[in-house]
């Protein structure tokens, strides 16, 4: 067992545990972005940054474990600086139409950015290019991409199929089909775990609603309606 403090309060955890953890185990609220437990604990968003006392440079709390007699700080001005930086850099290469996004009302990032009182960005907006196959049944959509690598991570340790990946390099860093390949031509089969673990809109089914109502109104055309095996077991 570890014993430190947080926010001035003392914690008791098993050796091997994040800050993140503990401090959620204390009753503190620390948020997160791209953090999914035993899949994505890379500290990429950088939204959950604490101050250990006695270094210079803040710490991601979701890949960095606890250490005896070690006091952190969640919610410091410099945190919260930092915290709000981060998220306007995010906010900046992130389509912000979220009245008409598919995640509005259930996104994480429209969720933080409110809870830091975001009116206005003070950088510059540039959006990366969105290039995909529209007919295809997983939309997915560059400019609303975050880049928290969820959906590699899913896609890779979970499903085995390695769809994404990070594509370029430096500032031109992007996540997309691994290797620049075009999604129809790979061995995606379109399982959506990446759909359900991308925390913002950057990925969704293709919306064939309308093609339903127009086959329903149509007196011609006999409907019928099957649910695939997999959704029940899924």
């Amino acid at each position: 067992m570890v014993t430190l403090k947080i926010d001035n309060i003392s914690v008791t955890v098993p050796e091997g545990t994040t800050i993140l953890e503990a401090a959620w185990r204390a009753g503190i609220a620390l948020p997160t972005l791209c953090y999914y437990k035993d899949l994505n604990e890379i500290g990429a968003c950088r939204i959950c940054v604490v101050e250990k006392i006695g270094e210079s440079r803040l710490i991601a709390a979701c890949d960095n474990a606890v250490e005896e007699g070690i006091e952190i700080l969640t919610n410091s001005p410099k945190v919260r600086a930092a915290r709000r930086t981060n998220l306007e850099l995010i906010l900046s290469q992130h389509n912000s139409s979220c009245t008409t996004c598919v995640r509005s009302g259930n996104c994480t990032l429209q969720d933080l950015a409110a809870d830091f009182g975001l009116t206005a960005n003070p950088y510059e907006v540039a959006l990366p290019k969105n290039d995909w196959n529209p007919d295809f049944p997983l939309i997915r959509d560059a400019q609303k991409c975050i880049r928290c690598m969820r959906c590699i991570q899913v896609c890779d340790k979970i499903q085995g199929l390695g769809i994404w990946d990070l594509n370029g390099t430096g500032t031109r860093t992007n996540v997309g089909v691994a290797g620049g390949e075009k999604i129809e031509n790979t061995a995606c089969v379109l399982c959506g775990q990446c759909i359900t673990h991308c925390p913002v809109g950057a990925l969704r089914e293709r919306d064939d609603t309308d093609r339903v109502f127009a086959a329903l109104a149509d007196p011609e055309t006999v409907t019928v309606v099957q649910i695939a095996p997999a959704v029940r077991a899924a």
